[in-house]
């Protein structure tokens, strides 16, 4: 039996997602409807499907008839019973995802433009997702999201490229889901290589990772601001034009290696465009913000098996 689905297009710095609103739950999608969503070829193409779901009513199906109650709803409520609306991400496989930068901002523009949620000016939209509940602004056409703290993790892996002769020494950071960043010396070098195929990780890490590529623009520091450019491909979905928690990672890595006295704002070039990130302390510790755009492309409905 067919159902129609009435979605959304979006994107953020060319980083694209299929969104739609199921506030109660009825409407739970499996991977393999996921997948032919995000089908470039046969679907409407995606690099991830975004549900709109209140976390109240947070669930998964993993097969027709397969529905579970999803305990990161009912987390996100007890970290902040603001957290209205959980963003219910899943990568172009179907796989889950815990967090996505880019994702989130396109959410928000979606929750707002939609009615189902609103931001006056100098408030924040708490929204749930599996890395935690994120705090987002709106500046202007673009938001900011506060992405919390973040952690070394992952170790020191060397990755090996497609293209690239010689592996890479890379450094693993945990921005709510697991990346690891490696150097490159030019942007000949980073243009030459083949992320059509996933980078292998030596040793591999248990849960996989996101891999970006970075090369530092020259000078590295101008007016007190950072710049980089980075390509990047992302567990589950490939390589994408950008990836916001990816920016983030490669913004922290670039600050370490940099060593004492590196800034705390950078500009960061992806494929897709520039985003914004910000370090800055809390009483908890670091954390660390994104800022960026958020499009809304068209809407349509679909017939999905």
């Amino acid at each position: 039996m067919a159902i129609s689905l009435h979605f959304t297009k979006g994107h953020g710095t060319g980083n694209d997602f299929v969104l739609y609103s199921d506030p109660e739950g009825e409407l739970p999608l499996t991977p393999s409807q996921i997948a032919a969503l995000c089908d470039r070829h046969f679907g409407i193409g995606a690099d991830g499907v975004i549900r709109a779901v209140k976390s109240s009513k947070l669930n998964r199906k993993h097969e027709p008839g397969q529905v579970v109650v999803d305990p990161a709803g009912a987390a996100a409520l007890a970290e902040d019973s603001a957290a209205e609306w959980f963003m219910d991400y899943y990568n172009s496989d179907g796989s889950l995802s815990e967090m996505c930068g880019n994702g989130i901002r396109v959410y928000a523009k979606y929750l707002l433009e939609t009615g189902l949620a609103s931001i006056n000016r100098g408030e924040t939209l708490a929204i749930g997702t599996r890395a935690g509940v994120r705090d987002l602004t709106a500046q202007g056409t673009q938001f900011q999201v506060d992405m919390g703290r973040w952690s070394f993790d992952g170790g020191e892996p060397v990755v090996k490229v497609a293209g690239v002769p010689v592996a890479r020494p890379g450094v693993g950071i945990n921005v709510g889901n697991p990346h690891v960043i490696a150097a490159f010396a030019d942007d000949a070098e980073l243009d030459a290589a083949d992320l059509s195929s996933a980078p292998r990780l030596e040793p591999e890490l248990p849960e996989g990772a996101n891999v970006e590529l970075v090369v530092p623009h020259d000078p590295l520091v101008k007016d007190g601001v950072g710049h980089i450019r980075m390509r990047v491909h992302e567990r589950g979905s490939g390589e994408t034009l950008s990836c916001g928690t990816g920016v983030v990672a490669a913004a922290l890595a670039t600050r370490h290696w940099a060593g004492e006295g590196a800034p705390h704002n950078w500009r960061v070039d992806v494929p897709g465009g520039t985003l914004a990130v910000r370090m800055f302390p809390t009483e908890e510790g670091e954390h660390v913000a994104l800022s960026g755009p958020a499009e809304l492309v068209y809407t349509g409905t679909v017939e999905l098996a």
